[in-house]
């Protein structure tokens, strides 16, 4: 479930970014491109957050 919320938020996240940045550029909005580079950050955050580790650290 938690990456369906990762993969939710992106994509909203993303499209707001696409949408911005094309209306400031004068482009037109495209969904295909917003939704692939959606789906490679979520990939991207998935594989970061698995490689980090989660362990507490005992001493500094």
């Amino acid at each position: 479930m938690r990456y369906f919320w990762t993969f939710f938020w992106t994509f909203l996240l993303i499209q707001m970014l696409n949408y911005v940045t094309g209306a400031m550029m004068g482009a037109e909005f495209d969904l295909t491109a917003g939704s692939i580079l959606a789906v490679i950050a979520t990939v991207l955050i998935i594989v970061v957050t698995q490689i980090l580790p989660n362990d507490p650290v005992e001493k500094h």
